[in-house]
């Protein structure tokens, strides 16, 4: 018996190159012609599937007409085009990160000090050997760094977008860690003494991860 058909992709009209007719009751495959029409030679009630990349596989079971043959026309559509989340960052200014420079600052964490502790020496001395107080003032150098972190990468993309430094942004962190800058030279620098800065210190990261 003779199977023929073709299938059409009204929406994406292409050719189909790689379209195959495999019957899987005999295990065996043809290949269809690229304006998607394809023949087989099929026996009643074979199990047939219509392979085609990008589309997803067509079964069908044979069943013969009146001239013993099975003719067949079928509109597919593709696979739904699979794009990855793609995240837009807005590219801050020169003056908001100065703003955000200069409002650097550790978050307080309440601690007696000088003549304070006179006054209230017991609070002094619970503060001295308290693990949460301790934890307290470590979260807080956390938080603190983080900030800075933050603040240093939001300026190495301002200096990206104007070709002061060429970083990808799987090297932010690791060159805001070779940076180290001072927390002092962030909050008060000049925009000059900072891309000079900056620079210097690019030229020396390229140098040493070159090697």
């Amino acid at each position: 018996m003779l199977l023929t058909g073709k299938l059409v992709d009204s929406l994406r009209p292409q050719a189909f190159y790689n379209l195959m007719v495999i019957n899987r009751n005999t295990g065996r495959g043809v290949f269809g012609q690229p304006n998607g029409t394809f023949s087989a030679y099929v026996s009643e009630g074979d199990s047939i599937s219509l392979s085609c990349k990008g589309y997803e596989v067509f079964n069908l079971i044979v069943a013969a007409d009146d001239n013993c043959q099975h003719k067949v026309a079928y509109y597919i559509e593709g696979k739904p085009q699979e794009i990855e989340e793609v995240i837009v960052k807005r590219i801050k200014s020169l003056e908001e990160i100065k703003e955000e420079r200069s409002a650097l600052a550790m978050r307080e964490t309440r601690q007696v000090t000088g003549i304070e502790v006179l006054r209230s020496p017991i609070t002094a001395l619970y503060q001295a050997f308290s693990k949460k107080e301790k934890s307290k003032r470590t979260v807080a150098k956390w938080e603190f760094r983080d900030d800075q972190s933050k603040i240093v990468q939001e300026l190495l993309r301002t200096y990206v977008a104007y070709k002061i430094v060429d970083l990808t942004e799987e090297q932010f962190e690791d060159f805001v860690i070779f940076l180290n800058i001072d927390e002092t030279f962030l909050k008060t620098a000049s925009e000059m003494d900072l891309i000079v800065f900056i620079q210097d210190k690019f030229e020396h990261y390229m140098i040493i991860n070159d090697r």
